[in-house]
């Protein structure tokens, strides 16, 4: 049995953009991939503010959101790979930022 190996060229990232249900992702190649924020839910569970302020990592190999600790790399969202953060993590971290919250003040948008 032969197994023909293809080499893929993954993207960069040149842009992002973020809605209260998407992150759409402008590639180098002239694509643009959009994927649900339901797959990762430290950016579903993010302001919009806090959405905004990322920056790209790795010359455009990866998305980082300083205010969450979050980053994705294009590799990821190409792949459709889903958030690989446990269900404890996750509970620690919004319950972490429920501490920090000023009191009245929901923790998402």
């Amino acid at each position: 049995m032969n197994i023909l190996a293809v080499e893929i060229e993954i993207p960069y990232a040149v842009d992002i953009q973020t809605t209260d249900d998407t992150l759409t992702v402008d590639l180098g190649d002239a694509r643009t991939i959009s994927v649900p924020l339901g797959w990762y839910p430290r950016l579903e569970y993010a302001t919009s503010e806090e959405r905004s302020n990322w920056r790209l990592i790795g010359k455009g190999q990866g998305i980082h959101w300083d205010d969450i600790d979050e980053d994705k790399s294009v590799e990821e969202l190409l792949s459709g790979k889903h958030s690989g953060e446990s269900q404890a993590s996750f509970k620690t971290w919004i319950l972490g930022r429920q501490a920090t919250q000023p009191a009245g003040q929901p923790d998402a948008e």
